[in-house]
């Protein structure tokens, strides 16, 4: 699975205020990635945060984007509003880049791909919120341009426990090493 001629980086995507309120009940669910990230750090594995915003006016916003033209008419969602900083509970360190994309796979018009170039990382672990969402999108990008992608499943949260666990167990493994957190560690050590 985890290949010691891969260089490998963590992804931590969309736990940004806005999205992670719609979890806030459950205090438990942040700390599989809290753990992941923690282990990262540990390892000298890179870590790169992930988040959705749009610039003030929302020019990046077609109004043919169904999720995000609601966004704009609504308001909120650009880069210095509340809801697209990082959560607090995982929070970056200063040298950790945060990827600002303009859509839902990470890739979508981020500096995502430039930075995994220079550090000529080739195997990405993904999590994030939604699994449905983010993670499904990043997924099928990455497998695409030939990285080596495992998926931390308890570290994916979706609104749709069903849709999760359809994908986690039946689309996923298609092109990606699904393992829990506490797996994904042991590999490391």
């Amino acid at each position: 699975m985890n290949n010691s001629s891969k260089k490998t980086a963590l992804l931590v995507m969309d736990l940004q205020n806005g999205i992670v309120s719609h979890f806030a009940e459950n205090k438990e669910a942040l700390l599989p990635f809290q753990k992941a990230i923690a282990s990262a750090r540990e390892h000298h594995i890179p870590v790169i945060f992930v988040r959705v915003g749009f610039s003030e006016g929302y020019p990046e916003v077609s109004p043919n984007n169904k999720g995000f033209s609601a966004v704009a008419s609504h308001g909120g969602m650009t880069t210095s509003d509340e809801s697209t900083q990082i959560h607090e509970s995982v929070k970056p360190e200063k040298d950790e880049p945060v990827v600002t994309k303009y859509r839902v796979s990470a890739f979508a018009g981020s500096t995502l791909e430039v930075i995994l170039r220079s550090k000529q990382i080739d195997s990405i672990v993904l999590t994030g919120i939604s699994t449905s969402g983010v993670v499904l999108s990043t997924l099928r990008e990455a497998a695409d341009k030939d990285y080596t992608i495992t998926v931390l499943s308890d570290a994916c949260l979706d609104r749709d426990p069903e849709v999760h666990r359809v994908l986690t167990e039946k689309v996923f493994p298609r092109q990606a090493d699904v393992v829990t957190v506490d797996s994904w560690i042991n590999t490391l050590d």
